[in-house]
């Protein structure tokens, strides 16, 4: 796994990782007070929606700097890598 570049990230991917941290810690403590079911489930999907759009956010940021430094640097090896990486990840996405 690569490090982390700055340029792969944003300050709203990060708020909404909080927002999600936030709402996990709210959510444990409404499923220990057995709160309403659907209830749960709302928060539990309001979570979801937050993790997706970070991930999506995550995959532009890294198509248009370090995919495209890939394909700028002629380097086949360097290409190929990096389609394997998208294609791996976007499969632990569709799951």
């Amino acid at each position: 796994m690569k490090k982390g570049h700055k340029l792969c990230s944003s300050e709203k991917s990060l708020i909404n990782l909080k927002k999600a941290r936030s709402l996990l810690d709210k959510i444990i403590t409404m499923k220990e007070d057995g709160k309403y079911c659907i209830d749960i489930m709302q928060q539990n999907l309001a979570a979801i929606g937050l993790l997706k759009s970070v991930n999506q956010s995550l995959m532009e940021g890294h198509l248009n700097t370090c995919f495209a430094d890939a394909v700028k640097s002629k380097d086949q090896e360097k290409q190929d890598a990096m389609v394997k990486e998208i294609i791996f990840v976007t499969n632990l996405s569709n799951k």
